[in-house]
């Protein structure tokens, strides 16, 4: 029980500080830590340097720390479904650092692993490569890519135990994985919470020892970014 905290809000705001680099799971708004990205906003923390795949949307996810002005600089690899993001970046009010999303998902993998840095041919030649060292392996350039390690992370579970296992449900499961190993500390917020030794040893995705704090999700409906419909067979023959 030593890992599970009361509130979001009071977890968040005890290991936040100004100018902290934060890495965030999720994918779009599927799996994204939402109790914990409102808890950021809450703590009033500045200059925040974000990590994450995307910044989510406007209102939403991650896009609300981007209306409350706390992030200096992005690190991700898609943002276009963020109007005001792109507003303050094509503005020069926001930096930001594009991330081939395999490259993104290695860096905070190899960060959690302590592995400095390593060789990838992806985004040889392009400006992703430009002022970073590059090296032959057998006849091929490879550009070198630093692993990433945050001051706090934060990731959304489907089940955990009061050790900080983590399970994740399906497409949630997305970046959180990485993200969790690569924090200095690192936040889960939970669906459900299970007693110690209540998970299934074969089905725990992040160990408890890469997690510092555990709190319970607030029942919450999740958003979908874009929902794309057809008409059933039936209503298009009776169309």
């Amino acid at each position: 029980m030593a890992k599970l905290r009361e509130g979001a809000r009071e977890t968040v705001g005890a290991a936040l500080r100004d100018g902290a680099i934060l890495a965030v799971g999720g994918f779009g708004l599927s799996g994204i830590p939402a109790d914990l990205i409102e808890a950021v906003r809450d703590s009033g923390a500045q200059g925040l340097t974000v990590v994450s795949n995307n910044m989510g949307v406007d209102g939403k996810g991650l896009g609300i720390l981007i209306e409350s002005g706390q992030v200096r600089k992005v690190v991700a690899s898609y943002v276009g479904e963020n109007r005001l993001f792109a507003q303050q970046y094509l503005a020069g009010e926001l930096e930001v650092e594009f991330v081939p999303q395999g490259t993104l998902a290695e860096r905070l993998r190899a960060g959690g692993a302590g592995i400095p840095a390593f060789y990838t041919r992806t985004g040889v030649g392009t400006v992703v490569a430009e002022g970073k060292p590059h090296e032959e392996f057998d006849g091929q350039v490879y550009v070198q890519e630093r692993g990433i390690v945050a001051d706090v992370a934060l990731v959304h579970a489907h089940t955990a135990d009061t050790e900080g296992n983590l399970v994740y449900r399906y497409t949630a499961r997305n970046f959180n994985p990485v993200v969790a190993t690569a924090g200095k500390v690192t936040i889960a917020e939970a669906e459900l919470i299970v007693g110690a030794g209540e998970l299934d040893a074969n089905h725990i995705v992040t160990p408890g020892v890469f997690v510092q704090h555990l709190v319970q999700s607030r029942p919450r409906v999740k958003d979908i970014e874009q929902r794309t419909v057809r008409l059933r067979p039936a209503a298009v023959a009776h169309a």
